[in-house]
């Protein structure tokens, strides 16, 4: 596995109780501290020593996140290279972990047969992920697919999320202030989830070769999200105002992250609704209760806070 950010720490957690072998590659090699689980220092982007890693793996997942927009453009191509090349030559079953970004806009649920569409560059750069890897496993080079979830909630996301991002002001009572409006339906996906969601369709060559949505919760709107994620913690309704685009983009002039966030804000402007009824019904996995994923998302952060630090 490379990747030991959310997913990849719930990935390997799950693998290890389950008594699987599980190797964690990251640059740093830091011990995770979970039983079953060894950890590794590896550049992924290098094909020849990813490949020793994962050679005699069932499965190598991709649960890499390179970090800030502003380096997707350099990092990934090598990195997503490396990770196909390494499936390739080791005979593992070829796991990513995606996102919705290729679809691009889209007027309606999003289902995994709409076309990646994406016009921006973050989107196209996701889509060419997948599709080299699809084009291999058609080719039958490789055992690949792809996961797909929306924006992250749930332990472990810290400043990542949009939600969990928000905790530290609205654990102060203070106003917050959200991308777009506050008030359009939007899918949020649990961490965990996402990570069930890859085992599950590992184990099941017939899911192999295609694209799963990650089952989540009905569509909450940003305003009931954190308001629900309040309402787990006990504290009282939060004050919650958008941030118009218009914005965004004068911000963007001096901002390089926010001008890399500028493109994806139709997600925060529309309706913005996954639709994961093919993965409940073949894959029978179904997401993790809501008022649950609101206790630990804020049970996480205050966990951080107390450590000194954020995961």
């Amino acid at each position: 596995m490379v990747g030991a950010g959310p997913v990849g720490r719930n990935v390997a957690r799950l693998l290890g109780v389950r008594g699987e072998r599980v190797t964690v590659a990251t640059r740093s090699g830091t011990d995770l501290g979970l039983p079953g689980v060894r950890c590794v220092a590896l550049d992924a982007r290098d094909a020849d020593a990813l490949t020793d890693a994962a050679r005699g793996a069932a499965v190598l997942y991709n649960c890499a996140n390179p970090g800030s927009y502003e380096r997707w453009a350099a990092e990934w191509p090598p990195l997503a290279a490396a990770l196909l090349a390494a499936a390739e030559r080791s005979g593992a079953v070829y796991a990513i972990t995606g996102n919705l970004y290729p679809y691009g806009p889209v007027d309606g649920p999003m289902t995994p047969d709409l076309p990646d569409a994406a016009a921006d560059a973050k989107g196209r750069l996701r889509a060419r992920i997948w599709a080299d890897a699809r084009a291999a496993h058609e080719a039958g080079r490789v055992r690949a697919f792809e996961v797909r979830g929306s924006d992250y909630v749930g332990a472990g996301v810290g400043g990542n999320g949009h939600v969990s991002r928000q905790l530290p002001r609205l654990r102060a009572g203070r106003r917050l202030r959200v991308i777009g409006s506050p008030d359009e339906p939007h899918t949020f996906t649990d961490v965990l989830d996402v990570a069930r969601t890859l085992i599950a369709a590992a184990g099941d060559d017939d899911a192999h070769g295609r694209i799963w949505h990650v089952p989540s919760n009905p569509p909450r709107t940003q305003r009931e999200a954190l308001g629900d994620v309040a309402a787990a913690g006990g504290l009282p309704t939060p004050r919650v105002s958008g941030t118009p685009i218009w914005l965004l983009r004068a911000v963007g002039l001096l901002s390089p992250l926010v001008r890399e966030l500028v493109p994806m804000t139709y997600q925060w402007t529309r309706p913005y609704v996954l639709d994961d009824a093919e993965t409940r019904g073949r894959l029978r996995v179904e997401p993790t209760p809501w008022d649950e994923v609101c206790r630990r998302t804020l049970e996480d952060q205050a966990s951080a806070k107390a450590s000194g630090g954020a995961m």
